[in-house]
């Protein structure tokens, strides 16, 4: 236990570097920073394990940041523990530098989560606690992580909280710890205007442990935390009242706490001065780490490398003793495409390519241990029950099954497996219908800005949903996640692969490449409805390039038909139409146009010709297809939402019929 009067210096620290960064970018949040300094610098200082040497060592304890506006914090408490130079903390916000506004993952640097849309954070650390979790039922006391989080009270407001409260609750996640920085003040009011709801019966009736404490107090924090610590049956909310901007002072140097101005916005001028005077520091020189508060990081690092020499030690031993089992750890966390058997998997013709993906799914359980799928309480219709079949789900101290039942909450759902994905040695999928998608989208944003390899499982993928009506007809929903693969990531790649299956056999293909693909995440949109089998041989080897030409086709066509999903075998179907007219026609699978777009010059010519005449079928709006068709040519699209009906009598009303591909095509040419 360390003396208070050195951990109020060293908090005093975090503040006057946190105030400071914000000073020098003349933008930032200075108040949140300031006031939660003594949690993380109690924590950082005391109870967190890590490996010094070595950040991304799979045992250590994590710590999430749900509010990504607080980072003068986070980056400031790593600097002092080596993570980040003074030089880097005063390029605060700016062009190239490795801090910007919101952290971004960086494990090497402390940083386990990209945060900055409040609730996602700390939901993504009750997925790292379920991973966990899982991992622990698995090999036992070497997997053995306390999971923090830090949340405000923003992030409290945030509807993803309710999800991930319940969630945490009902599993009994007992290696969960959250922070709650209750301040009192938000960016333009305070709490008491916008809410007057009792946060610590709430977390309780979840089934967490709550504890109240003064968020500044490091006794409090610290009796609070080894409290928390000792619980082995909930998850545990700290609620720690804190005093936003604590130490700021005004330019009369009257005091400068619990203001909304202080939360978003540099102190400035003579306020800044007087605060960082009235903290110990120098205004002059204020980007500086005190001797004593180093010397007290460095005694934290001889003793985490004590304590992680044991940790260590101790796995060699359980290492020699299950070689077996020490070879899956290492496996787990390789973060490599799992092997499978592919060409066992055997699908029934002319099925719903959600009942494919139920096929492949239950190859999966059986052949990739530590895959883990989700499901927002639609696993019989989405079809995730095909997984679901080979394991059990998760229940409050049974980690040992891999399947992960939501409840109604599909954001929630998302976020969880991103966090499971974030902890690592997990493979996470989730599914849901595709109209959906649309509650999940920030979290899709997400794991394609982190570049994490979940895997999305949207049904129902069109009007053909029928009865149900348009509020469960996805039509502009596949122009919004192709979207996604047009965007590029930091490392100039397509930022997901979304890839929409044309029958059973390419949802094969398309399930092979979303698990080999550990680089982004990855989308596979499938039909409710049974879909025709594309012509014999085929060759579905050549979905990974994005768009190839259906068996079948001619060889010096006239048109050039081109569809994702249900709409190819439709116009399979036109084809033998407009062949009896004399028209050469070639059929063009387009499950992902990103991919086809990452393909050389030559091969997207060969497939789709610069010159050629175009004939583009989606069931979603026209603008889906329009960069496959091109400008000259014609796209039939649902430019309007659904209808209730019979998916059959849908296709006749819309003209996603044979018939209706021969007329627009003998028109169009």
């Amino acid at each position: 236990m360390n003396d208070n009067k050195l951990m109020n210096r060293a908090a005093d620290n975090i503040r006057i570097l946190a105030a400071s960064m914000v000073e020098k970018a003349k933008s930032g949040h200075p108040g949140g920073a300031m006031g939660g300094a003594d949690f993380v610098n109690v924590l950082f200082s005391e109870f967190l394990i890590y490996d010094p040497e070595k950040p991304a060592w799979e045992g250590r304890d994590r710590f999430f940041l749900d509010p990504g506006h607080m980072s003068p914090m986070l980056y400031s408490q790593l600097a002092l523990t080596g993570k980040f130079t003074i030089d880097e903390l005063k390029e605060f916000r700016q062009w190239g530098s490795p801090t910007p506004g919101h952290p971004e993952r960086d494990v090497m640097r402390g940083i386990e989560n990209t945060s900055g849309p409040l609730g996602q954070g700390h939901t993504f650390a009750v997925g790292a606690a379920i991973a966990a979790k899982f991992l622990k039922a698995r090999f036992g006391e070497v997997m053995n992580q306390t999971i923090y989080a830090y949340i405000s009270d923003g992030g409290v407001q945030e509807e993803i909280s309710q999800g991930s409260g319940r969630i945490a609750g009902t599993l009994g996640l007992d290696n969960l710890i959250m922070f709650y920085d209750a301040n009192d003040i938000q960016l333009s009011t305070t709490t008491k205007e916008v809410t007057t709801e009792d946060t610590e019966k709430k977390y309780e009736a979840w089934g967490w442990k709550v504890i109240c404490i003064d968020g500044n107090n490091p006794d409090e924090i610290r009796k609070a935390l080894i409290e928390a610590k000792a619980e082995n049956e909930r998850p545990t909310l700290i609620i720690g009242h804190t005093v936003m901007g604590k130490g700021a002072r005004k330019a009369d140097g009257s005091s400068y706490e619990a203001n909304c101005a202080t939360h978003g916005a540099p102190l400035g001028g003579d306020a800044y001065v007087n605060t960082i005077k009235n903290l110990g520091g120098d205004p002059e020189n204020p980007f500086v780490i005190f001797p004593e508060v180093a010397e007290l990081y460095a005694r934290r690092a001889e003793e985490l490398r004590k304590i992680v020499a044991e940790r260590h030690a101790a796995q060699a031993e359980w290492a020699k003793a299950n070689p077996e089992l020490a070879a899956k750890l290492e496996q787990f966390f390789a973060g490599k495409a799992p092997q499978v058997n592919w060409a066992a998997i055997t699908q029934k013709p002319d099925a719903a390519t959600r009942a494919a993906s139920a096929t492949v799914l239950g190859a999966l359980a059986t052949q990739v241990e530590n895959m883990v799928v989700a499901s927002a309480d639609l696993s019989n219709s989405d079809k995730t029950d095909g997984f679901l079949k080979k394991t059990h789900a998760f229940q409050k101290g049974d980690f040992s099954g891999a399947f992960f039942q939501a409840g109604v909450s599909e954001l929630t759902m998302a976020c969880c497996c991103i966090g499971m994905a974030l902890h690592g040695g997990v493979i996470p999928a989730c599914g849901t219908f595709f109209v959906f998608s649309d509650y999940m989208k920030p979290a899709v944003r997400m794991a394609a800005l982190m570049e994490v390899p979940i895997k999305f499982i949207w049904t129902h993928d069109a009007f053909r949903v029928g009865e149900d009506g348009p509020t469960h007809e996805p039509v502009e929903q596949e122009a919004q996640i192709r979207l996604m693969e047009k965007l590029k990531n930091h490392k100039g790649h397509n930022s997901m692969l979304v890839l929409r299956p044309a029958d059973v056999e390419e949802t094969t293909e398309a399930w092979r490449l979303a698990m080999e693909n550990t680089a982004t995440p990855t989308a596979l949109i499938l039909s409710r409805q049974n879909i025709a089998n594309l012509p014999a041989g085929n060759d579905y080897t050549q979905t990974a390039r994005g768009a190839y030409i259906v068996a079948g086709s001619d060889a010096d066509a006239d048109v050039v038909l081109v569809a994702s999903g249900s709409e190819v075998s439709t116009l399979v179907a036109g084809a033998e139409l407009l062949r009896r007219d004399g028209v050469k026609v070639r059929i063009v699978s387009a499950p992902s146009e990103g991919l086809f777009r990452s393909q050389d010059k030559e091969y997207q010519e060969n497939i789709i010709p610069a010159g050629a005449k175009v004939f583009g079928l989606t069931a979603g709006l026209p603008v889906t297809l329009e960069g496959l068709v091109g400008a000259n040519g014609k796209v039939w699209g649902l430019p309007s939402f659904g209808y209730s009906a019979p998916y059959k009598v849908l296709d006749e009303k819309l003209g996603f019929t044979a018939d209706n591909v021969y007329k627009q095509v003998k028109e169009m040419i």
